[in-house]
């Protein structure tokens, strides 16, 4: 009699993890389908003001379009221009007399931002930053492992390259710390 108290306790203890086990089991589905639905989401870390976006997730500010190119209030208009750094530097001064201070080539990791995996064709979010161009973008950040090179993000393969010397013209898009 005593062998079958236990083999009882034993059943019933295993009945309870069972249940907490499924338990487990259920609430690992639920968080992560519902983690999911906001990782696809990436136009909720975005918040369009006319030609400016804000980046929630970064505090900065991005210009809608690329370098060349206007906003008209619904896409970008005009031809994007491949520029080097040097002229780049230049863009940016014009772009601070024009539009205030502040203004910027973004970092690799503010530009690597922007790619979204999930979108077909161009790896960017064409709603919030229409007409880009599908190649790549200059950013501030020099290559650690060959100096002579600048990171540059691509929207047509959503890589970031090492390779590109400042010289080469590439498109960029500007940013700026929110005042």
């Amino acid at each position: 009699m005593v062998q079958m108290v236990r083999f009882d306790k034993l059943f019933s203890v295993f009945k309870q993890k069972r249940f907490a086990l499924s338990l487990c089991f259920l609430c690992l589905l639920f968080f992560s389908s519902l983690s999911d639905a906001y990782a696809d989401d990436d136009a909720s870390k975005f918040m369009t003001r006319g030609q400016i976006v804000i980046d929630l997730e970064f505090g900065i500010e991005w210009l809608r379009c690329s370098i060349g190119q206007r906003w008209n209030g619904e896409n970008c208009i005009g031809e994007i221009l491949k520029i080097s750094v040097e002229t780049a530097d230049q863009a940016i001064s014009q772009a601070n007399e024009q539009l205030g201070a502040g203004w910027r080539l973004p970092t690799k990791d503010e530009l690597s931002a922007l790619v979204c995996d999930t979108c077909s064709g161009l790896k960017i979010n064409e709603d919030i930053f229409p007409d880009t161009f599908g190649g790549p973008y200059w950013t501030s950040d020099t290559n650690r492992l060959a100096p002579r090179h600048q990171w540059t993000v691509n929207f047509f393969t959503g890589h970031s390259y090492g390779r590109f010397f400042p010289s080469q013209e590439m498109a960029v898009r500007l940013v700026r710390n929110r005042l």
